[in-house]
């Protein structure tokens, strides 16, 4: 089996603990308005890679990676969950720590066969990455051209399994910087048992040179980066969400023990 891989970062620092060697793989299904890699939407893009290559290029630069591991991203690397998870496997059988960088649009929870799929591949994973767009079900159709729930579910599913969560979050002015969104983020993040972190990543315009050379418009061409310093605060309106979440969740135990 072959994998659709767009690029491979051979040393990343912000995907994931330590160095890393990252992949990005090709094809999403989502079209988010700040999406800065549109380069990576279309599934028939990027170049054929087999595990084996793949590994070789960790191992040309083994040495670095000794804190770090592989990391799946892309694009979504889950509409190839097959090839992932044999990326996977084979990492992990020789000591490797693997990292998934999902929206996890592509779970469904209703259909079996793909829960086993993703059974198998979260066998293999150390940690996921999930990106929560928008916690507003409507709003996230719009901003991502998708519906929510398969990325909740997907958060469930995880939490359920115990496996290892990153949350990210990007916080866009007038889109997702509203302190009711982010506080009901942090409520559903409250609502976990497997968070290990919480990344808000203020917008920025980037990727803009990509939509020209594209000839594709910039949907947010009006919209100015946030600064540091907002994200910052958007954070601290996030956790008191949690805090809260998790206020309410040991009353009600107590009043249950009663």
């Amino acid at each position: 089996m072959s994998g659709r891989i767009h690029s491979i970062e051979s040393f990343g620092t912000v995907d994931g603990p330590g160095v890393r060697l990252v992949v990005f793989f090709q094809g999403c299904p989502m079209r988010c308005l700040y999406c800065h890699n549109p380069d990576t939407w279309k599934i028939s893009g990027g170049l054929e890679m087999s595990v084996d290559e793949i590994l070789a290029l960790y191992d040309k630069n083994s040495s670095f990676y000794k804190k770090g591991g592989i990391t799946a991203t892309g694009g979504e690397p889950l509409l190839q969950i097959d090839f992932v998870t044999q990326l996977f496997e084979a990492a992990r059988a020789r000591g490797i720590h693997t990292c998934l960088d999902t929206s996890g649009i592509t779970f469904t929870p209703k259909h079996p066969e793909r829960i086993r799929r993703f059974d198998r591949l979260t066998a293999s994973t150390n940690l996921v990455m999930l990106d929560i767009k928008h916690i507003d079900p409507q709003a996230h159709q719009i901003l991502t051209g998708q519906h929510l729930d398969p990325v909740l579910a997907f958060a469930r599913y995880l939490d359920k399994h115990s496996v290892p969560v990153w949350i990210r979050h990007v916080v866009v002015p007038d889109i997702t910087y509203k302190q009711e969104l982010l506080y009901r983020l942090g409520h559903f993040i409250g609502s976990l048992h497997n968070v290990e972190a919480l990344d808000i990543l203020p917008y920025h315009d980037m990727g803009k040179g990509k939509y020209q050379k594209l000839g594709i418009s910039y949907p947010l061409e009006k919209v100015s980066p946030l600064d540091r310093e907002e994200a910052a605060a958007a954070r601290q309106i996030v956790l008191a969400g949690i805090q809260d979440e998790h206020h309410q969740k040991n009353c009600h135990q107590l009043l249950e023990a009663n």
